[in-house]
């Protein structure tokens, strides 16, 4: 989804104390949509406008930035989300 190694959504994870996805048996994450707009405004932050960790720590205390997501961005993640969630729920029967 933001063309990033797995590895460093995990370093995120670690870095970042609001992303904590919920884990499975077998210990996958499960993001929600709420998740993945935390790495979203994340990745905004570190990548696209070249905050350093601790700058992007800081602005995401201070509430001072907003998630630049359009609503038709949103609107298609979640029926992206749905439609995998949909064919797993499928699979599992």
């Amino acid at each position: 989804m933001f063309n990033v190694n797995t590895s460093l959504i995990r370093f995120w994870e670690k870095e970042f104390t609001s992303v904590k996805p919920k884990k499975n048996n077998k210990g996958n994450r499960l993001f929600s949509p709420k998740e993945i707009l935390k790495i979203q405004t994340i990745y905004q932050l570190v990548k696209e406008n070249g905050y350093t960790l601790d700058g992007a720590k800081k602005a995401l205390k201070s509430k001072s930035v907003e998630v630049k997501v359009e609503h038709s961005d949103a609107t298609d993640l979640i029926s992206r989300l749905e439609s995998v969630k949909a064919k797993l729920l499928q699979l599992k029967s």
